[in-house]
């Protein structure tokens, strides 16, 4: 029995298949590669180096990386300057910078948005004093209140002395109602006063908010007045 016969056309035509399609594999892969990497510009990199040789190359010089390149025509004259690449110091200098420049224009913006609205809220004088005068009588009242209520305890602590007449000789006698009375009254008392303290402190505070919108008021109101140039030249009448 004889051994069947391969078809070596056929195996050979395989063979040349897959080569080729290997070969195209590999030139796809090339091209994307240089796709991926671009090439250094042409022309002459020039740039001194740590050693204070003065190198020239036609692409980037290795030992010039840390520093400053030049670019050059073949005339000489400059095209281009390569900046090194920041140090992870110089980044974060950088992103320090960065950060306090944001902030300080947060705090900017925000300083504008009170001042539009200290003018909308007071775009005179005589409001911005009325306004002082409520809330400065506010805390006027409620001291009156207090004093008020300092003078009912005292009334009441009057009453309360005259009862422990009766026990003036031993006052260990008297009722423990009355001596909780007394101490009710004191403590009530201390009270009050800490409140007036309060609104004292309130009326302070209420004027010293009042005189720092006055000031910044009083320029804003200034720069308001001031007439607003018109651009370009304005053409005299004949």
């Amino acid at each position: 029995m004889t051994a069947p016969k391969r078809d070596l056309s056929m195996r050979g035509w395989t063979c040349k298949a897959r080569c080729a399609a290997l070969m195209g594999m590999l030139v796809f892969g090339h091209a994307a590669l240089q796709a991926q990497s671009p090439e250094p510009q042409a022309g002459i990199y020039s740039c001194v180096d740590a050693k204070g040789r003065k190198l020239t190359s036609d692409r980037p010089i290795a030992d010039c990386m840390d520093r400053e390149q030049r670019l050059l025509n073949p005339s000489g004259t400059v095209r281009a300057k390569l900046v090194p690449a920041p140090t992870l110091q110089e980044r974060a200098d950088a992103e320090a910078r960065e950060r306090q420049q944001a902030e300080a224009r947060s705090l900017q913006a925000e300083e504008r948005r009170r001042d539009r609205a200290l003018l909308i809220r007071y775009p005179s004088k005589d409001g911005h004093d009325g306004e002082r005068a409520v809330a400065l009588a506010q805390a006027a009242g409620a001291t009156q209140a207090a004093n008020k209520r300092i003078e009912e305890l005292l009334a009441d602590r009057r009453k309360v002395d005259a009862e422990m007449e009766f026990y003036k000789k031993d006052p260990a006698k008297a009722p423990q109602l009355l001596r909780h009375q007394i101490d009710d009254i004191a403590q009530n008392i201390v009270v009050q006063k800490r409140f007036i303290g309060e609104q004292d402190n309130e009326a302070r505070r209420i004027n010293t908010r009042f005189d720092e919108e006055l000031a910044r008021l009083k320029q804003l109101w200034l720069a308001q007045a001031r007439p607003t140039p018109v651009a370009g030249n304005a053409k005299k009448a004949p």
